[in-house]
């Protein structure tokens, strides 16, 4: 069955050639030849700012956040590719993401912070592709990929994600042109498979 996919590359750094874009591009051209509908969400061409309030997270942010908004809203599956830097998320991709949750978009209290959340993302699936220098059982095994469970769990799982998958690219300054293009392919593969 057809799934509407919404990418996101969540690298701060808007340069094509930085391999978090290529990873989107290649899951984008499996989902296509899988017969997917795709949509692109690129950080950083947005104007993100940093929150400073619980009166800023109330409200809703500003139109091109919105845009993003919609986009999320219509996808079947999400997918998420971003580099580890300093042992988790970059900053510019932490802000982008409180910015989606602005005005109750993730989760809704109705108002009522005493009651459970509304988990308004029900019915929709997540892959979350990091990428690193260092090894990927080194941070699995290591750091215990504290990062990438705080955001499965405080973000995606929270909001209803379901299910929720992650793929960690490891070495990947070091593996050079053959172990990249693998890394490539296999993504190209979930795309066709929109998982």
């Amino acid at each position: 069955m057809a799934k509407s996919i919404c990418i996101i590359n969540g690298h701060p750094d808007g340069a094509p050639e930085r391999f978090a874009a290529a990873l989107c591009e290649a899951y984008a051209h499996g989902a296509v030849a899988g017969g997917h509908a795709v949509s692109r969400i690129d950080i950083a061409g947005l104007p993100i700012d940093f929150l400073s309030s619980e009166a800023e997270f109330a409200v809703a942010p500003g139109a091109e956040i919105v845009a993003a908004q919609e986009a999320i809203l219509a996808a079947d599956h999400l997918v998420l590719a971003y580099p580890l830097w300093l042992g988790t998320i970059p900053a510019r991709l932490k802000a982008f993401l409180e910015q989606i949750g602005r005005a109750g978009f993730l989760l809704d209290t109705g108002g009522d912070s005493h009651k459970w959340p509304v988990r308004r993302m029900r019915g929709k699936s997540v892959r979350i592709i990091v990428t690193m220098g260092m090894p990927g059982f080194a941070y699995r095994l290591l750091f215990g990929a504290h990062s990438l469970k705080g955001l499965e769990a405080g973000i995606f799982r929270m909001s209803g994600f379901s299910p929720v998958r992650h793929t960690i690219f490891g070495g990947v300054g070091a593996c050079g042109p053959d172990g990249r293009q693998a890394m490539l392919d296999r993504v190209e593969r979930l795309g066709r498979q929109a998982r």
